[in-house]
C-alpha cells in the first residue's frame, strides 16, 4: 500500500502542476511526465503444476517515473517497489521494499548534452556496450555516473561515459568507462546530402576496472579493455551493416578464469522494394561475455548485449516453451527473412492480397581445438563445450575460429507463415514452425534435442465497427522432452474499451499421465485513453521467458494476475 499511496501521490501532484501550468501560465514552459507501471499476483498452492505455497501469498513489482523538463534542462527519478518481487524475479529486488534505484539531471546546449545520475547507454549494435532495461526480464543494467555526448560538427557524434551500473538495490564492484565516435557523411559532407548512397562508420573502445580480489590464487587483470568498428551503406532498398568487436583476456566466472581474448562480428543485409522484402543475418561469437563484475551471474552487470539471430515468436508454444538463450561464450548463427505480398486483385493473392513470410535460423556452437597441459591431460566443463586447464600456461584452454562450426546443435527454427484478408468482416493466418532445440545447452535438462512441429491457425472476424473475435488454435508434435502440446485462445474486443479473452494449453502428449495438465486463463483488458488495466486468473506454466535472446526462469503459479499501467 505505501507503493500505491507513493505512485498516486506523484500522479496527482504531476497532473496539478501540468494543469496549474496550463491555465495559469505560472510554471510556463515547464513539461511534467511520466508513466506508472504495476504488476501483481496473489498466490494459491497447486500441487498438479508444482505451484508450492508462498508465504507471503502475493507478490507485486512497481514503478513510477516522474520526469521534468524545461528548456535545456531536464530531471527525473523512478521510484520502484517490491512488496516482495512477483515469484519469478530475483529475489535481491526483495531487499528493500520501496525506494529511488534511478534519478538523473540533464543538460543540452550547441551539440552539447551533459548526464549526471543514472542512464541508458548503447555503441552500434551493443556488441561492445549496451545498457537498457527489460522489465518483463526483471533486467536493469542502467549505469550511475557521467554521459557527455558531443557534436562538434553536423555529422560528427562522439559520445562518452564512466560509471558503475546497478546492482539490484546497490552499484557493481566494476568501474566502465567507454568512448564512441560515429561519422555520417551524408550530413557532414554538404554534397552529399541528396546522395542515394547513405555511409556511416563508427567505433567503440570500453574498459572496466576491478581490483584484484584479496587472496585470489591466481592472477586477475584489473582493467580489461575491448573495442570495436562498424559501417553502415544505404542505397535505396539496400542497406549492409557490419560490426566487430575484440575484448581482452577476461577470465571470470562464466568462462571458469581463462585467459583467452575474446571476440565477436555480426553482420546484416537487407532488400526491400513494394510487396518484397529480404534480410540475411550473421553472427559468431566467442568468449564475448562482458560484464563488470567477473564473480556476476543471470543477467546481472552486462555490459554489452549479444542479441539471438532467431525469430521473436508471439505464439504461445513456440515462445514460452523453446525459446533461443544466447550463449555468449560461444556460437555461430544465421538468421534469413523473406517477405512477399502477392498482388491484390489476382487469383492466388484474391480481392485484398496474400501476404507470405519465410524465416529460417541455425546456430551451432564453435569448433574448438583444446590445449592439453604438460601430462596431456584436459579437464570438459560440463555443461560448456571448453576446457579450463588450471596447469596450462597460458590457460587459454582452446583455440578456434570465428568461422568454424562443430556438429553440435543449438538451435534450428523455420518457419512459414501465409496471411490473407478474405473481406471486410475475416482475416486468416496459418503458420508452421520446425524447432530442433539443444535443451541440454539452453536449459540444462538431460535430454537429447527437442525436434517439434507447430501449426498455428489464427482469425479474425470483425462482427461490427466495434465487435470483433481474434481465436487462436495451435497445435506442437514432439517425442522429447514433455511430448505433444495445444493451446486454444478466443478474445473478444468491444472497442475501444474493452478486450476479454479466455485460453488453454494442455500438454496431452506427455508420457508421465500425471504430467498431462490444463493450464486455464482468463483475462478481462479495460483501455481507456492512457490507462490499461487487466485482471486475469488462471495456471502459469513453469520454464523460461526470453526477450531477445536473454532469459529467466518462471515459475509455476495458480494466481490472479493484475496489471496496471498509466502515462501523463
Amino acid at each position: 500500500m505505501n507503493l500505491l499511496r507513493t505512485a498516486t501521490t506523484l500522479f496527482i501532484v504531476a497532473a496539478y502542476f501540468t494543469s496549474f501550468s496550463q491555465e495559469s501560465g505560472a510554471l510556463e514552459g515547464i513539461q511534467i511526465h511520466g508513466n506508472f507501471d504495476l504488476y501483481a499476483q496473489q498466490y494459491n498452492e497447486d500441487s498438479i503444476i508444482g505451484a508450492n505455497a508462498v508465504p507471503e501469498k502475493s507478490g507485486i513489482n512497481a514503478f513510477t517515473n516522474l520526469i521534468i523538463s524545461k528548456g535545456k534542462f531536464s530531471a527525473g527519478i523512478r521510484v520502484e517497489s517490491y512488496l516482495p518481487p512477483v515469484q519469478g524475479f530475483d529475489n535481491r529486488y526483495g531487499n528493500q521494499s520501496v525506494g529511488v534505484p534511478f534519478r538523473y539531471a540533464s543538460f543540452s546546449q550547441e551539440g552539447l548534452e551533459i548526464t549526471a545520475g543514472n542512464f541508458y547507454e548503447q555503441y552500434g549494435s551493443g556488441l561492445l556496450l549496451r545498457s537498457y532495461e527489460a522489465r518483463g526480464l526483471g533486467l536493469d543494467n542502467a549505469f550511475d555516473g557521467l554521459r557527455v555526448r558531443y557534436s562538434p560538427y553536423k555529422g560528427l557524434y562522439l559520445k562518452g561515459l564512466v560509471g558503475n551500473q546497478r546492482y539490484y538495490w546497490d552499484k557493481g564492484d566494476g568501474t566502465v568507462r567507454a568512448l564512441d565516435g560515429e561519422v555520417q557523411f551524408n550530413e557532414l559532407i554538404s554534397k552529399l546530402e541528396t546522395s542515394k548512397f547513405r555511409l556511416s562508420i563508427g567505433g567503440s573502445f570500453v574498459s572496466k576496472y576491478q581490483a584484484q580480489p584479496t587472496g585470489a590464487s591466481l592472477e586477475l587483470p584489473e582493467n580489461v579493455a575491448g573495442w570495436s568498428g562498424r559501417a553502415q551503406l544505404n542505397y535505396e532498398g539496400i542497406s549492409l551493416l557490419a560490426e566487430y568487436a575484440r575484448k581482452m583476456n577476461d577470465p571470470n566466472k562464466s568462462n571458469h578464469y581463462i585467459y583467452r581474448p575474446g571476440q565477436g562480428l555480426f553482420a546484416s543485409a537487407t532488400y526491400s522494394q513494394k510487396g518484397f522484402g529480404i534480410n540475411l543475418s550473421a553472427k559468431t561469437i566467442d568468449n564475448m561475455e562482458f560484464r563488470s563484475d567477473r564473480e556476476a551471474g543471470f543477467n546481472d552487470l552486462f555490459i554489452n548485449y549479444l542479441p539471438a539471430l532467431t525469430r521473436q515468436h508471439t505464439y504461445n508454444l513456440a515462445a514460452t516453451l523453446y525459446p533461443y538463450a544466447t550463449q555468449p561464450n560461444g556460437e555461430i548463427g544465421f538468421q534469413s527473412d523473406i517477405s512477399y505480398k502477392i498482388k491484390k486483385g489476382s487469383k492466388v493473392g484474391g480481392k485484398y492480397g496474400t501476404t507470405i513470410m519465410l524465416n529460417a535460423s541455425w546456430i551451432n556452437s564453435l569448433k574448438r581445438s583444446y590445449i592439453s597441459d604438460a601430462n596431456g591431460d584436459t579437464a570438459t566443463a560440463l555443461l560448456e563445450d571448453f576446457v579450463y586447464l588450471n596447469e596450462d600456461p597460458g590457460r587459454e584452454g582452446y583455440t578456434t575460429s570465428l568461422f568454424k562450426a562443430s556438429n553440435e546443435v543449438l538451435y534450428r527454427d523455420v518457419n512459414i507463415e501465409v496471411a490473407r484478408k478474405f473481406n471486410k468482416a475475416f482475416k486468416l493466418k496459418l503458420s508452421y514452425i520446425y524447432l530442433d532445440y539443444n535443451i541440454f545447452v539452453i536449459q540444462n535438462k538431460v535430454s537429447p534435442n527437442v525436434i517439434t512441429h507447430i501449426a498455428v491457425v489464427e482469425g479474425l472476424n470483425k462482427l461490427s465497427k466495434k465487435h470483433s473475435i481474434r481465436w487462436e488454435f495451435q497445435h506442437m508434435l514432439t517425442e522429447q522432452d514433455q511430448g505433444d502440446w495445444i493451446f486454444g485462445l478466443v478474445e473478444y474486443a468491444y472497442s475501444p474499451h474493452w478486450i476479454v479473452s479466455v485460453l488453454n494449453q494442455y500438454n496431452y502428449g506427455n508420457k508421465n499421465k500425471d504430467l498431462r495438465v490444463n493450464y486455464p486463463t482468463a483475462q478481462v483488458v479495460y483501455v481507456y485513453n492512457a490507462n490499461r488495466i487487466s485482471l486475469g486468473y488462471g495456471r502459469q506454466r513453469a520454464g523460461i521467458f526470453c526477450i531477445g535472446g536473454v532469459c529467466r526462469n518462471v515459475p509455476a503459479a495458480n494466481a490472479v494476475t493484475l496489471a496496471i499501467t498509466s502515462s501523463f
